[in-house]
């Protein structure tokens, strides 16, 4: 099964090399495009303020950050690594979420996550919608998603609406109807074998003496051939 890591975060700011840091990461696991259930999430504390027009977005504050896990804690970095293994990355304007992953994992002396592994939605919705609005909220209201939950952006639902996206923009929830041709050869096979014969055993003969007569009666007098009930033994 093709498994992927639906992924979001949420920052303090846009730019990393200007002293901006990860505050909240979040990642949810489909296999087939299915989600499977299984997510990783938490809070990270920033080491620094959080600056308002940050706020208003994800609604994080700098004293509800303060004293949750640093990124290079064994809870955060290596439970993401482990979390995430060695499977592609699915995020929304992909670039952002991976430069900030990368520069806390490079703070920490771990290796960074390589571009190819990181596919992009934004530019699959490009592709797809040249010309229109792609944010995530345009394509939830596209494609006709609940955005009721989500009054501020955080990582853990944006992860859950992208991954509805993400179906979405690789064909849609007629996936879920696909039959593999494995499917389809079972049931052809299937199909073949129901095909009628003989019974293993004979049916018991009900009908009375009466009944028979008058059943050869009405064969003879009305029907004039008895060439279906011979062919079946009757």
């Amino acid at each position: 099964m093709a498994r992927e890591i639906v992924l979001d975060t949420e920052t303090t700011g846009f730019e990393p090399r200007e002293g901006h840091r990860l505050v909240e990461l979040a990642c949810l696991e489909i296999e087939d495009f299915i989600p499977t259930g299984r997510t990783f999430h938490c809070y990270i504390d920033p080491l620094r303020d959080m600056p308002p027009e940050a706020e208003k977005v994800h609604g994080l504050s700098a004293d509800f950050l303060r004293g949750k896990p640093r990124f290079e804690a064994p809870e955060v970095v290596d439970a993401f690594l482990d979390f995430v293994g060695d499977a592609p990355i699915v995020a929304h304007n992909a670039a952002f979420d991976r430069t900030f992953i990368n520069f806390e994992l490079g703070l920490c002396g771990r290796v960074e996550i390589i571009e190819h592994r990181w596919v992009d939605t934004l530019v699959l919705a490009r592709a797809r919608f040249p010309g229109m609005a792609n944010s995530l909220d345009a394509l939830c209201r596209r494609f006709k998603i609940s955005l009721t939950d989500r009054e501020k952006h955080g990582a853990l639902i944006d992860a859950r609406l992208l991954a509805d996206v993400y179906l979405e923009l690789k064909g849609g929830r007629e996936r879920r109807l696909e039959l593999a041709p494995a499917m389809v050869a079972q049931a052809v096979g299937a199909a073949r074998q129901a095909s009628y014969g003989a019974r293993p055993r004979p049916l018991t003969v009900v009908a009375s003496d009466l009944e028979r007569e008058r059943h050869a009666a009405f064969v003879r007098d009305v029907v004039k051939s008895d060439l279906l009930w011979k062919k079946h033994g009757l």
